[in-house]
């Protein structure tokens, strides 16, 4: 839906995720939105760049976050929020949904 207003698909989903769970890594988006990771980096890098977002490492992985000092970023947030309350509730379970583990893995269980 706003593919063509930022000519990039991938802004726009990286946009709503940031909206949801206010922060990700490259790698958590990528197999979210179920695309290859090195356009997701670059989307990424690209918008951080542009100061709409800031990065900062969680122990070897670098984390992005909505950049608090963004001129724009409650217009931003507000257009991300009606961009994904349009899309249809199949798309928004399967694709925004954190699928992250509730809990930790059973001291001894094997990886």
């Amino acid at each position: 839906m706003l593919e063509y207003l930022f000519s990039n698909k991938n802004v726009e989903k990286i946009l709503i995720y940031l909206n949801l769970h206010e922060k990700a890594n490259a790698t958590e988006l990528s197999r979210s939105f179920q695309s290859p990771l090195d356009p997701i980096q670059k989307t990424l890098r690209k918008l951080e760049e542009g100061g709409l977002l800031v990065s900062f490492l969680e122990g070897k992985t670098r984390v992005f976050q909505w950049n608090p000092r963004y001129p724009f970023l409650d217009e931003l947030q507000a257009l991300a929020k009606k961009a994904y309350d349009f899309l249809p509730s199949s798309i928004q379970e399967s694709t925004y949904q954190n699928k992250r583990r509730k809990r930790p893995r059973k001291t001894g269980k094997r990886m």
